[in-house]
């Protein structure tokens, strides 16, 4: 429910688990108040034209009363007037796959993300998978190439809807081999703690900055507060990078991490 705290901030890797144990939108569900929920779908990611209904019914199946899709596809839409009555009463917000940029470009700068933004803010809860997993943070990886080994020109940086500056998500983690693109972001900007996050698998990033895991997969924790040295200012085009110092932990479900103090609680 919502209250004076920030709410909860919820990447999740992608291909979450919707019938057999759909753990992560379970827990999605119960902050959201349960059956006392109201939660709003921004399907804009999708070029699907059923995404949002989709995941309407699937909330409705977990118990939620009020599941609401907003059909926003151009950016005038992102101004509608009852899309904002939605979002002032939602206790849950989530956020569907697709593109990323699709979803930045049609909603940076607009109402319905400077509300999204307000509402997180004052308690509401926020949830976006893949796509909607990406967009979240401050920065946002709209690209890139497959791979281990960090190397320049490896990744596409894009604004996000900046709900936090203290992570940088990326999704899909394990299934697409995407380590070495998510250590040539933080390369740009090493004051930011990487969450590299698998299907089926959620980080719940709480108001005191505590990132707990939910679902099948790991989350990949990066650690870049002790990094000694970084070769990125002088690496050209598909380079390796040399990072030297950072820290690295996988983490499984009940896993905690500290993204303030950089230290693993549990797991």
């Amino acid at each position: 429910m919502t209250g004076s705290k920030r709410g909860y901030i919820i990447p999740i890797g992608g291909r979450e688990s919707k019938l057999a144990n759909p753990r992560v939108l379970e827990k999605f569900v119960q902050l959201s108040g349960g059956t006392n929920g109201y939660i709003v779908v921004i399907p804009t990611a999708s070029e699907l034209p059923d995404t949002g209904e989709n995941y309407v019914n699937l909330f409705k199946n977990l118990g939620v009363k009020d599941a609401y899709s907003l059909e926003i596809d151009k950016r005038s839409d992102a101004s509608r007037e009852d899309y904002l009555k939605h979002l002032n009463q939602a206790t849950g917000i989530f956020m569907t796959g697709g593109n990323q940029l699709l979803l930045s470009t049609t909603l940076g700068g607009t109402p319905v993300a400077q509300l999204i933004r307000r509402k997180n803010a004052a308690g509401t809860h926020v949830a976006g998978t893949s796509a909607g997993a990406a967009f979240i943070p401050e920065h946002m990886i709209a690209g890139g190439q497959p791979g281990l080994m960090p190397r320049g020109n490896m990744v596409v940086l894009a604004p996000g809807l900046g709900l936090t500056n203290k992570i940088l998500v990326d999704q899909h983690f394990s299934q697409r081999d995407r380590l070495g693109r998510l250590l040539t972001a933080l390369s740009y900007n090493p004051f930011i703690t990487g969450v590299g996050i698998d299907e089926d698998t959620a980080a719940f990033l709480c108001p005191d900055s505590t990132i707990e895991v939910v679902g099948s997969g790991i989350i990949t924790i990066v650690d870049m507060s002790h990094l000694s040295y970084s070769s990125v200012h002088k690496a050209g085009p598909n380079e390796p990078i040399s990072l030297v110092g950072i820290r690295m932990h996988t983490l499984i479900e009940g896993g905690r991490y500290d993204a303030l103090n950089h230290t693993v609680l549990a797991g």
